[in-house]
């Protein structure tokens, strides 16, 4: 499919994009959280330093898709996993892991003098940091389960090549969250990550070489390993940003039937195919969003690309709403930014988008793409290999829904 795209919305969109990432320093500040909490738990008096606990980011500060809060009022959510590595399923339950590690966060946050108290969570244990900081850390109890995990899926002969990551998590609202059995909530972090990473392909590798070298250029010593994945920005992780701030703001007066983030990057990175611009990327992925759904007869499945028997959409079926809720912002986000990219006026790509993406983003954008060039002609950037066209059109959606299939190699 040739997608079509006018200089000049391509780089208000590489705008947009950047005027939504945050600041290296709260990357940093998160880093810098966890790892204080880790230390924490190692010290000596640690109750849980002898089953050798592993704690690290995942989420959208890990794949690098984090966005801005649309207000000072809104805090950065840093989510984490803490992984007792010495226990097992065999050793206790759900209730007794979230409980033993309870415990040491709250000694932390005693430690630190944070006023606000933990939060008990479904999941988690939320610690609040001063207003200051406008972020909290969410730390979700987990043992590893690899082995388990491996065995389950090859038993139903799908695919297990991110096992090894595999983790048993707790939930306290599971039938079972207070006896010792196998029945844990399955999750992989680490293996989403990796597979997210495998998507953006070599336009992530390239990339995160360019900065190694800008990194040894100012004489730090560093591997290729070293350079985190937030600290570099592909067209995919832009794409994803963009569109969960028009979700954001389609849904800032209904947050129960919005679209999950899960749902909206799994959807992105599935049909993201390299594309080398933020502006190519979007369209892209907006074109083919939904060939990564299925329909078995009575629900939608979108599986979890490291664990195919864990589906994304599994509310969908208990609240239809949310299913529509989905297509419903498919649509408006097709609609918005295929109409703002057959334009060349900045101001107009604003007044176009600003309903769904603010107005003070929306200008933002405008005002940055203006600085590289305040002069040129009209002009088109096309996919290598499609013809040139005399106009400036868009990508073009079908009014007709597709239907939702299975994508090739998806396990």
């Amino acid at each position: 499919m040739a997608v079509t795209i006018t200089k000049q919305a391509e780089a208000y969109l590489e705008a947009l994009a950047k005027a939504l990432e945050i600041p290296a320093a709260r990357y940093e500040q998160a880093e810098k959280s966890y790892k204080a909490l880790g230390d924490w738990l190692h010290r000596d008096s640690s109750s849980v330093r002898d089953h050798n606990p592993d704690i690290f980011v995942q989420g959208s500060f890990r794949l690098g898709t984090v966005i801005r809060p649309m207000s000072n009022d809104e805090e950065y959510d840093v989510d984490c996993v803490c992984s007792l590595t010495s226990l097992s399923k065999s050793d206790l339950s759900q209730h007794d892991l979230k409980d033993l590690l309870g415990k040491e966060i709250k000694l932390y946050r005693h430690s630190k003098g944070i006023k606000k108290p933990v939060h008990e969570g479904r999941r988690c244990w939320r610690l609040e940091y001063a207003d200051g900081a406008q972020f909290h850390m969410d730390i979700v109890p987990c043992i590893p389960n690899a082995e388990d995990q491996r065995l389950l899926l090859e038993a139903r002969s799908l695919d297990a090549t991110y096992a090894e990551t595999a983790i048993a998590i707790t939930d306290n609202e599971e039938a079972a969250y207070d006896f010792i059995t196998e029945d844990w909530p399955r999750s992989n972090p680490r293996g989403y990550a990796e597979w997210f990473k495998s998507r953006m392909g070599d336009v992530f590798l390239r990339r995160r070489k360019q900065i190694l070298q800008e990194m040894r250029a100012e004489g730090v010593t560093a591997s290729v390993e070293d350079v985190p994945t937030y600290r570099v920005r592909t067209p995919l992780q832009s794409a994803i940003m963009i569109l969960k701030r028009h979700r954001d703001t389609m849904f800032a007066d209904d947050p129960t039937d919005k679209p999950i983030s899960i749902i909206i990057s799994s959807l992105a990175a599935h049909a993201y195919q390299g594309e080398e611009t933020i502006g190519y990327a979007l369209l892209s992925i907006l074109s083919r969003m939904e060939e990564a759904i299925e329909h078995d007869g009575t629900k939608y499945v979108i599986k979890n690309p490291t664990d195919a028997l864990e589906n994304f959409a599994d509310k969908w079926e208990e609240h239809p709403k949310r299913a529509k809720a989905f297509f419903e912002w498919l649509n408006q986000a097709r609609d918005d930014f295929s109409a703002a990219s057959r334009l060349v006026e900045h101001r107009r790509m604003s007044t176009v988008l600003a309903d769904r993406m603010g107005q003070d983003l929306t200008d933002q954008a405008s005002d940055a793409a203006l600085q590289p060039t305040r002069s040129g002609s009209p002009g088109l950037v096309k996919v290598a290999g499609v013809p040139s066209a005399a106009s400036a059109p868009s990508v073009s959606f079908a009014d007709a829904r597709r239907t939702p299939k299975k994508p090739d190699g998806f396990a």
